[in-house]
């Protein structure tokens, strides 16, 4: 399979610099650019199927009745915060 290139980046001399003094022994830019758009995009796949995993589970959580509104989920915990703010004495300072 023949290979491609990936668009050069042009870029401020300074970060470019900054870039070249985190190399590993014996790394080139070009690795590193390459392991950085590798890892980048295995970020974004892994993100996307979060996404996708929590879609679907909202989905069947409504379709089975089982969804709470965020709000609801809010009121409740800020009920049983105010209720145990309530039992704790005030401190005298």
């Amino acid at each position: 399979m023949k290979t491609a290139s990936i668009p050069s980046v042009r870029v401020e001399p300074e970060f470019r610099a900054e870039v070249e003094s985190v190399l590993a022994e014996g790394e080139s830019l070009s690795e590193f650019v390459e392991a950085s758009v590798r890892a980048g995009v295995e970020r974004r796949r892994v993100q996307a199927e979060f996404i996708a995993r929590g879609l679907r589970s909202r989905a069947d959580a409504v379709r089975a009745g089982d969804y709470v509104e965020a709000d609801d989920v809010l009121a409740g915990l800020q009920r049983r915060l105010d209720a145990a703010r309530a039992r704790v004495p005030k401190s005298r300072g």
